[in-house]
């Protein structure tokens, strides 16, 4: 990961266009080639970034100033800096992955073990499969023997979209996964989550809990 913290202004043009005025910030690139600017301030949302797969270019000469970020769609984000006022590389290495609450846990447990509830003819792969950013929840092929990733939250909110994004795109470089779809699994979804993931098809599940664990719902039914 490479961090720089820097005196900028920063212009995205894509589907539409945003521009940040001059002031210190600290730009994150990490080694999936994603790029991030930050703030001192919204905890960890940046304040624009690009997902990879995206090329940083860094200027020369009349424009050494001037970093260009594209993305493989041909948006750009442009960084005009005007003072460097820190610059250092660390190599992390692979991360082990985020530790699930006991919610998530059982609930990727439940689903590897009720792996049909994705659909009819659905086989498991494995449980947590690793990339090289960290372990896919589950890994399993569909009745076409097509390759599904599937990424489980307890709330799936727009950070768990992004999650699987990832991965999705690293998986897809193994030929012998390609092509491989997602599935965001929750036991609620919000709104901005699930318009994220359909418009990057993926397709999204509703996870009810004491279905999976075999207990039928308390609530009075129709039939």
């Amino acid at each position: 990961m490479r961090l720089v913290i820097a005196r900028c202004s920063v212009d995205y043009a894509g589907r539409l266009t945003a521009h940040l005025p001059s002031a210190p910030r600290l730009i994150l690139i990490k080694a999936d080639g994603s790029v991030s600017i930050h703030a001192d301030d919204r905890a960890y949302k940046p304040l624009n970034w690009m997902s990879p797969p995206c090329t940083l270019k860094e200027g020369t000469g009349d424009e050494s100033g001037v970093w260009t970020v594209i993305n493989k769609g041909g948006e750009k984000l442009i960084i005009t800096m005007e003072e460097i006022l820190h610059d250092s590389s660390h190599e992390l290495g692979v991360d082990p992955g985020l530790i699930k609450d006991g919610v998530e846990a059982h609930l990727q447990e439940l689903l590897a073990d009720r792996i049909d509830t994705l659909g009819e003819g659905y086989t498991l792969i494995r449980r947590e499969y690793m990339t090289a950013i960290g372990p896919v929840d589950i890994l399993c092929r569909d009745a076409e023997g097509a390759t599904v990733a599937v990424e489980i939250k307890r709330r799936g909110e727009i950070d768990g979209v992004e999650q699987l994004t990832r991965y999705l795109e690293l998986l897809n470089r193994d030929p012998h996964l390609a092509p491989v779809r997602g599935v965001f699994a929750a036991q609620e979804i919000k709104p901005q989550a699930r318009v994220l993931a359909t418009d990057r098809g993926i397709g999204c599940t509703v996870l009810d809990y004491n279905t999976l664990r075999g207990i039928e719902d308390d609530k009075l039914r129709l039939f």
